[in-house]
């Protein structure tokens, strides 16, 4: 009987890490289907609104489980020195991982890029969702990736403290 109980539950451990494993790497993502016209967007620095840019080769990946589970990848023709003097800069990016399959994102060459100066991170949207920004990267080769990240409201508002001044109100 011991020997029994021990491959069931041997085998329920199993069957529960590899389903964890699948819906967390495979099933709550999904593709998003540009619309070929404003998929990419950068905050301008003279009007603080968004604006599009030109852009190729956009794929992204979307999940409605977690507010920061989009990655997005893209090429633009754009100069880089046309987006700094425009575009509002991303203080302290950090581009999270993306699941495997999504091969075209890569945020350990991502922050190398950044931390070296041969990237440049701006700022997408401000408040994408409350307490998420839109980041956008791009090389100096007019390749760009993509990602939402925690912003410093939304850091202090999910970790249950009173909104700062600074801050807008949250939804209700």
């Amino acid at each position: 009987m011991g020997k029994f109980l021990s491959i069931v539950i041997v085998a329920s451990a199993l069957i529960a890490g590899v389903g964890l494993y699948y819906l967390q790497v495979y099933h709550f993502y999904q593709e998003v289907i540009p619309t070929g016209v404003d998929d990419v967007q950068l905050t301008a620095r003279a009007t603080d609104t968004t604006e599009v840019i030109g852009y190729d080769e956009f794929q992204a990946i979307d999940a409605d489980s977690s507010p920061i589970r989009y990655r997005a990848c893209f090429t633009t023709p754009t100069d880089m020195t046309a987006l700094r003097d425009t575009y509002v800069a991303y203080d302290d990016p950090v581009p999270l991982e993306a699941p495997g399959w999504f091969e075209c994102f890569d945020a350990g060459l991502v922050g190398t890029a950044l931390e070296s100066g041969s990237a440049q991170a701006f700022l997408g949207q401000r408040d994408v969702i409350y307490g998420i920004d839109r980041v956008v990267a791009i090389f100096d080769d007019g390749r760009g990736f993509v990602w939402h990240q925690i912003n410093p409201c939304g850091e202090v508002v999910f970790d249950g403290q009173p909104v700062p001044d600074t801050c807008p109100e949250p939804p209700s």
